[in-house]
């Protein structure tokens, strides 16, 4: 592929998400701006959401090096940091990957419909600022089409739900007016992040704690809720309605004698969903008065059904994506004739033109019947000559023979735009 098509990420898979936010761009009309005139990207879209910052590029020779420096600069991140962190795919293996994100197989929850929207979102703003062109406009226009016809005749994103989701929704079956209520997340990982997601999406008020606050504000920023002082909510458990607590700490967070001292100035009772592994949460405090537990492997339990459904369907959409990249590959591969035919056609329009105007006046014809029948006969030779070898053209640039391109490109005296798109 004589223009490469490459990916450039970091995400949940790979990085704790208080290290991920810190690659998160806040200026992203400055960021294109940067990309294009610091890195050898003629063409780029940026996908950013609380799991995942990415850069999709189109280049004719890039260097993965400079995209890591103006990322760099842009985040005001050490270089040496990306190495740690970002990964890094070219052409087939990239299509590869904006297709799984499409069809929702690279979610923290397989399936999940919101990463869609946030792809649409993404090349709406790259098409504004003109950041993406012809090349990147088709891939994610096709990518997007694929990604829902997936979803839509897999069924993948129906009947599943992420632990963070069925938690919040247990706490609304088992709390009256939740919303009314004072809700607590304790820690800021990726169980958190779903359940802030959760609730958020909901549109529940919640506050955010954790080890550091500036590990909470972080979070919050990104999430929503409202970070407090770890210290204040061990002694403020009384305070709340309903806990969260998705931790690694090696050891119960909340105790018996913490949640003991809680409830007897708490008369409307609480519930408490340990979403820790391993738990965080005292299992005694359950034979306390008015407190609810539930586990992570209760809760778990509830979403595995759902989710192995999910899981299933994953393999068969696996094998219509890897039969749609060559498609979509080869899409793009025929993107690069495409100039150079557009050319052509233009220059031999206009000639037809200029010869037709000639021999009506040489002619003298006058008759507009008559005209019109000579110039359907010159478009129809034009066509019938020029059709052929175009389509060849367009054919072995689908095939990746971009000597054969080039070789038309003399032939027709083509003159190579630095920016066709």
């Amino acid at each position: 592929m004589s223009q490469n098509i490459i990916n450039a990420r970091v995400t949940f898979r790979n990085s704790p998400i208080h290290v991920l936010e810190q690659f998160t761009i806040k200026d992203i009309e400055n960021a294109y701006e940067q990309f294009i005139n610091h890195s050898d990207l003629d063409e780029c879209v940026i996908i950013q959401t609380c799991n995942r910052i990415e850069l999709f590029g189109k280049s004719h020779q890039y260097d993965l090096e400079k995209i890591k420096k103006t990322w760099a600069s842009i985040t005001g991140l050490e270089v040496e940091v990306f190495n740690e962190n970002v990964e890094f795919e070219e052409n087939q293996e990239a299509i590869h990957h904006l297709l799984k994100l499409t069809s929702g197989l690279d979610s923290m929850v397989i399936g999940e419909e919101q990463i869609l929207g946030q792809i649409k979102n993404s090349i709406t703003s790259a098409r504004k600022t003109k950041a993406s062109g012809q090349h990147l406009n088709t891939l994610f226009d096709k990518a997007i089409r694929i990604g829902t016809r997936i979803r839509n005749s897999s069924g993948i994103g129906k009947g599943g739900i992420s632990v963070g989701s069925m938690a919040v929704k247990l706490a609304e079956e088992n709390i009256d007016e939740l919303k009314t209520k004072k809700v607590l997340l304790i820690g800021t990982g990726e169980v958190s992040t779903l359940v802030a997601k959760s609730l958020q999406r909901r549109g529940y008020a919640f506050d955010v704690t954790s080890r550091t606050i500036g590990r909470s504000i972080t979070f919050c920023e990104t999430m929503g809720g409202r970070p407090v002082k770890f210290e204040e909510v061990l002694t403020g458990f009384n305070n709340y309605d309903v806990l969260f607590v998705a931790t690694t700490a090696p050891y119960f967070l909340v105790t018996h004698e913490r949640l003991t001292k809680a409830m007897s100035n708490n008369k409307k009772g609480m519930m408490i969903l340990d979403l820790s592994n391993p738990r965080t949460v005292d299992e005694k405090v359950a034979t306390i008065g008015g407190v609810k537990l539930m586990n992570l492997d209760q809760i778990a339990e509830m979403v595995e059904k759902n989710m192995n459904a999910r899981l299933n369907k994953v393999k068969s959409i696996e094998n219509i994506i890897n039969e749609e990249v060559s498609v979509l590959e080869a899409s793009m591969k025929r993107l690069e004739a495409e100039p150079l035919v557009k050319d052509v056609f233009k220059n031999i329009e206009s000639l037809r033109e200029k010869e037709l105007q000639k021999a009506l006046q040489m002619l003298d014809e006058k008759d507009e019947k008559k005209i019109k029948i000579i110039e359907e006969l010159t478009k129809a030779v034009v066509e019938s000559i020029v059709s052929t070898p175009m389509n060849n053209i367009r054919k072995a640039s689908e095939q990746g023979n971009p000597d054969i391109v080039e070789l038309a490109g003399k032939l027709f005296d083509y003159k190579k735009q630095k920016k066709a798109d």
